[in-house]
């Protein structure tokens, strides 16, 4: 059977609403905001469409969120680097660059933002047992509904457990001296 476009795009879109957090977990990890998560739905969208043609209908059912996973990482990365690939070809060559302009993303800043995580992964690891997969699933990009339907809980138990959570993680690294002022 045949499918036409306007079938394949409903399905399409339940897929990637039923599994929303998994691209959002990507767009988080590679620091994706804007127009670029939507640039990368549309690029699963895409991959899905062209990996499965015309059995993508009735496939679409049936896909794990481990493979839409591995497709938004494989696109995420792709993105990157034709992003990367625009930047070098409108670059200013090193002689003609005025001093200040060729600061990039060190080690300090990649050490700088492991050694944040890790002090954030202390902290949540130092709250309360039950809120602990709140604040997690949170930090993941989450939205509490989604949390609250996979969890199973009611919507009032996973909003106080994580804002309780997430006080108890903000106190606990400010203890630590991580804060605004001081993201280190």
């Amino acid at each position: 059977m045949a499918t036409t476009p306007d079938s394949l795009s409903p399905a399409l879109e339940r897929v990637l609403e039923k599994f929303g957090g998994v691209v959002r977990r990507v767009c988080w990890r590679y620091h994706f905001t804007g127009s670029e998560v939507d640039e990368l739905m549309q690029e699963v969208r895409i991959r899905l469409w062209h990996a499965h043609g015309d059995q993508l209908h009735e496939i679409l059912a049936a896909i794990p969120a481990s493979y839409l996973h591995r497709t938004a990482l494989s696109a995420a990365v792709d993105l990157l680097r034709r992003r990367r690939a625009r930047r070098a070809d409108q670059m200013i060559p090193i002689d003609d660059e005025p001093d200040g302009m060729a600061q990039t993303a060190g080690p300090d800043k990649v050490l700088a933002e492991s050694e944040l995580a890790a002090q954030v992964e202390r902290a949540v690891e130092s709250i309360q047992p039950s809120r602990r997969p709140v604040v997690r699933m949170h930090l993941m990009g989450h939205s509490r509904e989604e949390i609250a339907r996979v969890l199973g809980w009611s919507e009032s138990k996973t909003r106080n457990l994580l804002y309780r959570g997430l006080a108890d993680v903000r106190e606990r690294l400010l203890a630590e001296g991580v804060g605004w002022n001081n993201p280190t």
